[in-house]
C-alpha cells in the first residue's frame, strides 16, 4: 500500500496482546481498521463522516478518516486532502481489483469495502473482519525515555511477502466551513483525519521494534496508529493506535 494513517478514540490507548497458551476467548482481540475515504467537496459524504464518528472511541475499532483531493475541481478545495490520504485509496482500488474510486468508501480491515452510507451492511463487515482475524500478533505503542514513541510487534507467523508497517498520524476533529461546492455553506465536522502517513519498515515474522521522537510526530498530528498490513493484498494483520499525549511509559 502507499500510505498510512491511524486512529484514535477520545482518551482511549487499547493494547494488543499476544494469546499464550490457555487463552480464553474472554482475552481482547485485535481492534478493527476502518478506514473511511471522503471529502469536502462530496455532499454524499456527510452522513458517512457522522458514522465514522459513531465509531471513534470504541475499543474494537480504529476509525480513521482520510480526505481525497479528485473532487477538488467541483469548486472547493479540500482542506484536509492531500496526495498521500488520495494515494492510499488508489492503492486499496488496485488490492481490492476495483477499476475506479469514489466517496464515501468504507475499506474494513484491508479486505472488504462497502458504501459509506450503507452502516449496516459496514457494521456486518467489521463483525467478520474481527472474527477473522489473528489474535497471536501483538502491536504495542508506549512512551519511552527520552520523549520517544516505543513501537513493538511480537512475534509471529514467519512471512515469505511483503508486510508494511505504517505510521499513521491523525488529529481527532476538525470542523471547516464550507464556502463554495456541493456543500457550501455547511459547517462539516470531521474525526480522526488522517494528516500523515510514513513506511517505518516491514515486518516478516520476527519481533519488531522502534523507538520514534513524540515532538517530532507531534509537529505533524495528535495522535499515532500503527497498522501492520500485507503490502500486495492490501489485508490488515494487526493494528494499534494512541493519544501522543496520552502514552505511558511500560
Amino acid at each position: 500500500m502507499g500510505s498510512l494513517r491511524f486512529f484514535l478514540g477520545y482518551g482511549i490507548a487499547v493494547l494488543v496482546l499476544a494469546a499464550t497458551p490457555g487463552a480464553t476467548a474472554a482475552e481482547p482481540k485485535p481492534p478493527v481498521v476502518v478506514e473511511l475515504f471522503t471529502s469536502q467537496g462530496c455532499n454524499s459524504c456527510p452522513p458517512a463522516d457522522a458514522y465514522l464518528a459513531s465509531l471513534v472511541g470504541r475499543g474494537d475499532v480504529i476509525a480513521l478518516s482520510y480526505h481525497v483531493n479528485y473532487w477538488d475541481y467541483l469548486g472547493w478545495r479540500d482542506t484536509l486532502a492531500s496526495d498521500t490520504t488520495t494515494q492510499r485509496q488508489r492503492d486499496y482500488a488496485r488490492s481490492l481489483g476495483e477499476r475506479t474510486i469514489y466517496t464515501p468508501q468504507i475499506v474494513v480491515g484491508g479486505k472488504y469495502h462497502e458504501v459509506g452510507s450503507r452502516h449496516k451492511a459496514v457494521d456486518r463487515t467489521i463483525r467478520k473482519v474481527a472474527l477473522e482475524q489473528d489474535e497471536n500478533l501483538s502491536v504495542q505503542l508506549s512512551e519511552a525515555p527520552r520523549g520517544t514513541l516505543q513501537i513493538t510487534i511480537a512475534k509471529g507467523q514467519i512471512f515469505h511477502r511483503r508486510v508494511v508497517v505504517w505510521l499513521v498520524i491523525f488529529d481527532p476533529y476538525h470542523e471547516v466551513e464550507v464556502e463554495r461546492g456541493e456543500n457550501a455553506g455547511r459547517t462539516l465536522g470531521s474525526h480522526n483525519v488522517v494528516r500523515d502517513m510514513r513506511e517505518i519498515g516491514e515486518w516478516y515474522g520476527k519481533e519488531f521494534s522502534v523507538a520514534l521522537d513524540i515532538g517530532d510526530l507531534r509537529t505533524a498530528g495528535e495522535a499515532v496508529a500503527v497498522i501492520v498490513q500485507e503490502h500486495d493484498s492490501g489485508h490488515i494483520l494487526g493494528a494499534q493506535a494512541a493519544q501522543l499525549a496520552g502514552l505511558s511509559r511500560p
